[in-house]
């Protein structure tokens, strides 16, 4: 008499100690198929196909199934009686294979099928968390146990990450990036999981933030992977510096699903403001931007600054903004006038010459550490308003 439950067990053992349930009925179907010569019926292969499924749905791996199919079959065939009658014996081995083949096929698919449904699920899902965190409110707070499902935990500190690329990250040659960079930035053991996305063109990542490092981290991850697939789509990465291609921004570190927004909105207006200083840096800290959101919280006095200190350049003869351009290098390089001769491909008495003129016209002189401070803070609203002295 057949021993079909015990093949089941040590097939289950060959594979990896799997749930030998998942076998079904094979096992006398095949010992049926290599009697009567037939291959398996649709039902019968609609029927691997589902616990294909099954195995998918519970994680057991596509190697592990297909290792615990194919075990079956040679344990099997070592209990059947063939007899001695060689054309029987192939004939049996021969219906033998094909059931092995058939429902290994069947299995692979169910298997990818069920897989395929439960990555759409998994990622309807996270998108779900991602658009809940980002809108922030009591919508955010609901969603802190779903983001922790997903191995994000609110309840440490956490930031946010936003990018920009000149292609922007919809562009074919970057779709990859997100997928990237959730793998790169998610914890050795797996053990953290940040939300990574793409809205209105920008890339968006949610990240824990334990310390210092681990932002760096994100930042250095960032421009692996950028690198990697620019590289493999043919687009341009110049990375940091002039003509570079994509810029990030980092907001402060918190914890609280709440915070999930406030370090979303400080990325963003850290982009914005160093798009419009000319920041060449490729990851910039939303902190250390603090001064130029205080500048700009009162419109109407940062105005009035700039009119009164730099208004007076309008008078001299040539251009006002490369006088207030001179000021912007000359304080960008620490006040060395040779270094700010060669930022801007000038002579060092060409340099020398427009600070004392800049000192004469405005009552105030750039090199004077009493007067710097009020100079440079007219410079940098200029900057940020977008023009370097309204008339």
């Amino acid at each position: 008499m057949l021993r079909l439950d015990e093949v089941a067990a040590a097939a289950a053992g060959d594979a990896g100690g799997i749930d030998p349930g998942l076998l079904g009925d094979f096992l006398p179907i095949v010992v049926e198929a290599a009697a009567s010569g037939r291959r398996l019926r649709r039902t019968e292969l609609r029927a691997c196909g589902e616990h294909g499924a099954a195995a998918a749905l519970v994680g057991v791996p596509l190697r592990a199934l297909v290792d615990l199919y194919l075990s079956a079959c040679w344990r099997l065939w070592e209990e059947l009686d063939t007899g001695p009658d060689a054309v029987r014996v192939r004939a049996a081995g021969l219906a033998v294979l094909r059931a092995a083949d058939d429902a290994v096929a069947a299995l692979a698919e169910g298997f990818q099928l069920a897989r395929n449904d439960l990555s759409r699920q998994q990622e309807s899902t996270r998108r779900d968390v991602f658009d809940l965190l980002l809108a922030g409110g009591p919508a955010a707070v609901e969603a802190t146990g779903r983001a922790a499902d997903l191995g994000l935990d609110l309840t440490s500190p956490h930031a946010v990450l936003v990018a920009r690329h000149d292609l922007t990250f919809d562009h074919p040659s970057l779709t990859s990036v997100p997928r990237r960079l959730e793998g790169a930035v998610s914890g050795r053991h797996g053990d953290t999981s940040p939300l990574v996305a793409t809205r209105n063109g920008l890339l968006v990542c949610i990240f824990a933030a334990p310390d210092r490092a681990s932002v760096t981290l994100v930042g250095e991850r960032l421009a692996t992977v950028v690198a990697e697939a620019t590289s493999a789509g043919g687009a341009s990465d110049p990375g940091a510096g002039p003509g570079r291609a994509w810029q990030a921004a980092i907001g402060r570190t918190r914890p609280g699903a709440g915070a999930v927004r406030v370090s979303y909105e400080q990325a963003g207006s850290a982009l914005d403001l160093a798009e419009r200083l000319g920041l060449e840096d490729a990851v910039i800290d939303s902190g250390s931007l603090v001064v130029y959101e205080v500048l700009l919280r009162d419109r109407a006095a940062i105005d009035e600054l700039i009119t009164a200190v730099l208004g007076p350049l309008h008078d001299v003869p040539g251009s006002a903004a490369a006088m207030v351009e001179t000021l912007e290098a000359y304080f960008a390089c620490g006040g060395v006038a040779t270094a700010t001769a060669t930022r801007l491909h000038l002579s060092v008495r060409a340099v020398t010459y427009r600070l004392q003129r800049i000192g004469d016209v405005l009552g105030l002189d750039p090199t004077d550490p009493a007067h710097r401070f009020t100079l440079h803070a007219a410079v940098l609203g200029a900057r940020l308003l977008g023009t370097f002295a309204p008339r």
